[in-house]
């Protein structure tokens, strides 16, 4: 999915607002005008999240550092570790444990640094205080546990950190209920952003309860053309996707690989394209989705 013009508005206004802290306003400007370049050249054929990785590599080369956001996706990864137990506990009290999981994973999409201004502990608390009386399609969710029960094998796209304490807790409900269900996790490749990596799958204990692996890139979703072979190998064997989060979307919308999508709608963008309310949870398989043109 091409980035429009409210990804490239946002894109813009995010690439300034990290460059404001440095003094020289010559290599500032410099620096904007080879960011507009890239829009320019890329943005009519690339989703966002490529978009990203090219300009997270300039800022390197410019400022001579990455963004470094270790400090934030440590601290977010021991929040949710902290709240995983009563989560757990909640989920295997509720009605549904596999629904319940799902509304939970959701809820928790937020810690979303970029397409969240302003993340924090009180909005993220309030959200999965929530999450039970969040509302997801019934007959989407049944249509799932049937395809769970016919498949063999199961890919997992994860998102960003700390929420990856929630998925652990979706896959580990999903091998006590369909124990025959070979279950694969793919992180990021590198860091990017907020998004998880094998650092923060090793962190949070999900490398101990299932096979997991970095895609091979940088990009914050799942750019096939960039993914390494093994884990193109993986996805495209697999007789089940379940794609986490916004960039995630974006990058395989369309890529014929009939994912269900599961994210927190967060950016006045994913509001507008499923008539939904900010902070609305979406869980669909692609083939039912609809979007507004």
């Amino acid at each position: 999915m091409n980035a429009g013009a409210m990804c490239i508005s946002c894109i813009l206004s995010k690439e300034e607002l990290a460059i404001r802290q440095f003094p020289d306003e010559e290599r500032k400007s410099e620096y904007m005008h080879q960011v507009l370049g890239i829009l320019y050249k890329y943005a009519r054929t690339e989703s966002s999240p490529g978009l990203t990785e090219r300009l997270e590599q300039l800022y390197e080369d410019f400022w001579g550092t990455a963004k470094d956001f270790r400090k934030q996706k440590h601290k977010y990864n021991q929040l949710l570790l902290n709240m995983e137990e009563k989560i757990e506990q909640q989920i295997k009290e509720s009605a549904d444990s596999l629904e319940t999981c799902i509304k939970y994973v959701c809820a928790a999409n937020y810690i979303d640094f970029s397409a969240v201004d302003d993340v924090n502990e009180q909005k993220l608390g309030e959200l999965l205080s929530k999450a039970v009386c969040q509302s997801i399609s019934r007959e989407e969710y049944l249509k799932f546990r049937e395809d769970l029960q016919s498949a063999r094998k199961l890919v997992y796209l994860t998102d960003n950190c700390g929420e990856i304490v929630l998925d652990k807790i979706f896959v580990r409900q999903m091998q006590e209920e369909f124990p025959n269900l070979q279950i694969t996790v793919i992180v990021r490749g590198g860091d990017v952003i907020n998004d998880a990596t094998m650092e923060d799958a090793e962190e949070v204990g999900l490398t101990q309860i299932v096979p997991c692996m970095g895609n091979g890139n940088a990009a914050p979703g799942t750019i096939i053309s960039r993914l390494s072979n093994q884990a193109k190998g993986i996805l495209f064997n697999a007789d089940l996707i379940i794609s986490k989060g916004q960039g995630n979307f974006e990058s395989l919308y369309g890529e014929n690989l009939n994912p269900y999508y599961l994210f927190l709608c967060k950016c006045e963008l994913f509001v507008q394209r499923f008539h939904m309310k900010q902070y609305q949870s979406m869980f669909v398989r692609e083939e039912r989705l609809e979007i507004a043109r």
